[in-house]
């Protein structure tokens, strides 16, 4: 090979095309490394078909989404650091609570990832592919010009909707943790806790160290750690505090949702050409509201829906150095956080430093309360029950708090395919999805109804509950088993616990008992491929430990799965399900209010996310009228 065409000359030489291909077979640590090589490759890498080809790699949107992505951002750089960072969030995230199913589905929107839940559900008479699955929002993260991350929950309030904006804080790559927490952080120079600078101006070589800079993996509180030994992590406070923190905050951060910008988070399905377009000239301009009220904010009432009144400058994060000073003049004025402070509230209603000042005080109050009659049992405790840290001091960490979403690794023990979860973390775990493969082909999400022919509804009864399982792969002393566990149940109350398996088949033990019917919903004849011998959820020691009874698990043709029960003759009939398309074409309905929004952690067998089908329903699909169940948040 000619000198001249050695070493960086070689890639000079290429096309743009043909680099753009090569690069894809490199990491973008490999890519970040040629930039500080010398400019001429710095310019080569800095193309923008080298980023698209990079972006296309992380492979959460296909080509064509990317490029009408690239409309909200400075570069294909910004948005693969966008798209880098938000990766380990797609796919499903749950919780035990409630027991009929707490599933939230982590999908892509329009720069943005948005984290849609499941509402327990029948199903209507067109089935699932083509009658409406209801979901509500639970979160978005919107990626902004520089490709940085902005965080949004979703909750309703006395029958308004609100977003509660707050920081994504580190991500690992292997989360299966998500935390909603408060945090607290340091000033920003200037007045401003949020930047409100524009990033259109910023340069490709600032993008670049953005985009290029390792992870250190360390969250914004731990950085200040490094300055300020005296930060106290949010997970160390009592469950007490950390609910009431949250609660606090989010009523103090808290955006109007109008008309302007409730819909839609996601465009519909692409083959609705129409609407499609229609969807993302409005997801643009949503987009560009959003981040304008991220860093500026909104206060307005909940008659007061007029986008004039949309944007207007307020605080969304709190500040604590006037609450720390009244803290301090109120321990030495008072022997007592419960002394008379009816005068000083009339004072603090005239400036929003005073309303804050007042909330705080709040807490703290129910933080005495709450510690002080057990302060005499701590004394005699053992070590292990005086683990919690002191509100005070998680207040004294910072200058400011904040609502953080945090995604992180923790080792959890997991039993048959579901993780075993904390009862007091304001958190959702991630199941693990398996791509199906040779030797796995039935791995992956499924849903379904009991009864045969599937999803088909009769006069008494006109809808199904509808079930979700996620079925995995598992291999004992050398026999492999399917595991169907249950996600999602639409029963109006619970019949098996969250997380039960519903039905577990030795792949490799076939089963000759025969299938009971002939023919399908549309008199096709049935064709059995595959039957497997199995057990399946039957009654057992009470509602927590539920019993087996022997079953058959037969694959049908269209792809289909029923597993009969031997004894009952019940069927339950399963398809493969695409949550992404489901839920373009399904009907959001409102959320909860904002912390139970995210993480629901009260105890209930029945749908707290749902009332009961309306009778008077049109024909073309099965609908639902929502209550508030206010006695479930008190």
């Amino acid at each position: 090979m000619l000198p001249e065409t050695c070493g960086s000359s070689l890639f000079l030489a290429l096309p743009d095309d043909v680099f753009a291909i090569i690069s894809r077979s490199l990491s973008l640590k490999d890519i970040c490394n040629l930039s500080r090589c010398c400019k001429s490759l710095s310019a080569l890498v800095a193309s923008e078909k080298i980023w698209l080809s990079q972006c296309d790699v992380v492979g959460i949107v296909p080509t064509r989404d990317l490029v009408e992505w690239r409309e909200g951002v400075v570069s294909y750089k910004a948005l693969c650091r966008f798209l880098v960072r938000v990766k380990p969030l797609i796919g499903i995230w749950v919780h035990q609570n409630p027991e009929l199913g707490n599933v939230v589905y982590v999908m892509p929107g329009f720069v943005s990832v948005v984290g849609c839940r499941i509402i327990p559900q029948e199903l209507g008479p067109l089935g699932i592919e083509d009658g409406p699955i209801l979901w509500a929002p639970v979160f978005e993260i919107i990626g902004d010009f520089d490709g940085s991350t902005t965080f949004l929950l979703h909750g309703r309030e006395k029958g308004c909707d609100f977003l509660y904006p707050g920081l994504v804080e580190s991500v690992e790559q292997n989360c299966n943790v998500l935390l909603l927490e408060v945090e607290p952080r340091e000033k920003r120079n200037g007045c401003k806790l949020f930047p409100s600078k524009s990033f259109t101006h910023h340069s490709t070589e600032e993008i670049s160290r953005k985009v290029c800079r390792s992870n250190s993996g360390l969250s914004r509180s731990q950085q200040v750690a490094g300055r300020n030994e005296a930060v106290v992590p949010f997970s160390r406070l009592a469950f007490g505090d950390r609910r009431t923190l949250l609660e606090t905050v989010t009523g103090q951060v808290r955006l109007m949702v109008t008309d302007s910008i409730r819909e839609p988070l996601f465009p519909r399905l692409r083959e609705d050409a129409e609407n499609f377009q229609k969807d993302l000239i409005l997801l643009l301009r949503r987009r560009s509201l959003l981040l304008q009220m991220y860093k500026f904010g909104s206060d307005h009432s909940c008659t007061d829906l007029n986008e004039s009144t949309a944007i207007s400058a307020g605080p969304i994060q709190l500040e604590l150095s006037d609450i720390r000073k009244s803290l301090d003049h109120s321990s030495s004025t008072s022997t007592s956080l419960n002394g008379d402070d009816g005068q000083t509230h009339g004072n603090n209603r005239k400036s929003i430093g005073g309303y804050f000042r007042a909330s705080i005080k709040q807490i703290l109050r129910k933080s005495s309360s709450l510690n002080g009659g057990r302060a005499m049992s701590r004394l005699n405790s053992s070590s292990g029950e005086n683990r919690h840290a002191l509100l005070h001091d998680f207040l004294n960490s910072g200058d400011t708090i904040g609502l953080t979403l945090h995604a992180t690794k923790m080792k959890l023990s997991a039993y048959r395919a579901w993780p075993n979860m904390h009862d007091t973390q304001f958190a959702l775990y991630k199941l693990p999805m398996r791509v199906p493969t040779e030797d796995q082909e039935y791995a992956g999400l499924w849903g379904g109804t009991f009864g045969w022919p599937p999803g088909r509804p009769t006069e008494d009864k006109p809808g199904k509950a509808l079930f979700f399982l996620l079925l995995s792969y598992e291999e004992t002393d050398g026999k492999r088993s399917l595991i169907a566990t249950k996600i999602l149940e639409g029963t109006h109350y619970v019949l098996h616990p969250n997380g039960s398996a519903m039905f577990i088949v030795n792949i490799d033990e076939p089963s000759l008992d025969p299938f009971p019917w002939d023919s399908d919903a549309d008199s096709h004849p049935v064709s059995v491929k595959h039957a497997f011998m199995g057990e399946g959820i039957a009654n057992g020691y009470g509602f927590r430990y539920p019993g087996s009874k022997p079953g058959s698990l037969f694959v049908i043709q269209n792809g289909l799965l029923a597993f009969i029960w031997k004894e009952s003759r019940a069927v339950l009939t399963l398809q493969r399900l695409n949550l992404q398309d489901l839920l373009k074409k399904g009907e959001q309905v409102p959320a909860l209010p904002p912390v139970a929004n995210f993480s629901y952690l009260t105890k209930s067998y029945s749908n707290v996310f749902a009332g009961f089908s309306n009778t008077s329903t049109c024909s073309s699909s099965l609908r639902f009228v929502l209550y508030p169940i206010e006695e479930c948040f008190n």
